[in-house]
């Protein structure tokens, strides 16, 4: 039986290990960030008046990433959205290992490109301690998602939290993969 491994595992291993080991000056290979999970997350607001749009988003978001998505709950009452404590109103999805790094591939490869207009993703998403948060505003980027069947379209948020220190080995590394900053 074959053993398949994912593309960007040997990637990582190959060539950008040694590559951020000379940039950064690290002297043993467990010093250099990797990436350690991709968490996406999409809120429903429509959930609270319509249950079907947060079940369907949960199917989408389980096509997209390849393992089952979970529901979010609300944290506090607000009465102004008619929204109630433990009312469910959005759904998320934690990728690690090689369901992460496929994942990473095919949004590099596949579904970045299809983006309107696509000139790089803003390289301002990092939040100081080494992850990034990419927001998408239309979930019919990714090729899993069949367009005729789209109910509403929604945006998510892709948060890749790595083991950088600092939020500039994270953009040497996320760059190394191949994600495209704008210049």
């Amino acid at each position: 039986m074959i053993e398949l491994k994912p593309r960007l595992k040997e990637k990582y291993q190959q060539e950008i290990v040694p590559a951020l080991m000379k940039e950064f000056g690290y002297e043993n290979v467990m010093q250099v960030p990797k990436l350690e999970k991709i968490c996406i997350s999409q809120g429903v607001g429509g959930a609270v008046a319509d249950k079907k749009l947060l079940e369907s988003a949960m199917e989408e978001m389980t096509k997209i990433a390849g393992q089952k998505a979970v529901s979010t709950k609300s944290k506090k009452d607000i009465s102004n959205f008619k929204l109630r404590k433990g009312m469910p109103i959005g759904a998320r999805v934690t990728l690690r290992g090689e369901r992460m790094l496929e994942f990473l591939d095919r949004l590099i490869a596949s579904s970045l490109p299809r983006i309107r207009d696509f000139n790089g993703i803003k390289a301002s998403g990092f939040d100081g301690r080494g992850n990034y948060t990419l927001g998408i505003t239309e979930q019919i980027i990714f090729p899993e998602i069949d367009i005729d069947k789209v109910n509403r379209i929604g945006g998510m948020d892709i948060t890749f939290v790595t083991s950088a220190a600092t939020d500039k080995e994270a953009k040497a590394l996320l760059t190394n993969y191949g994600i495209p900053f704008k210049k």
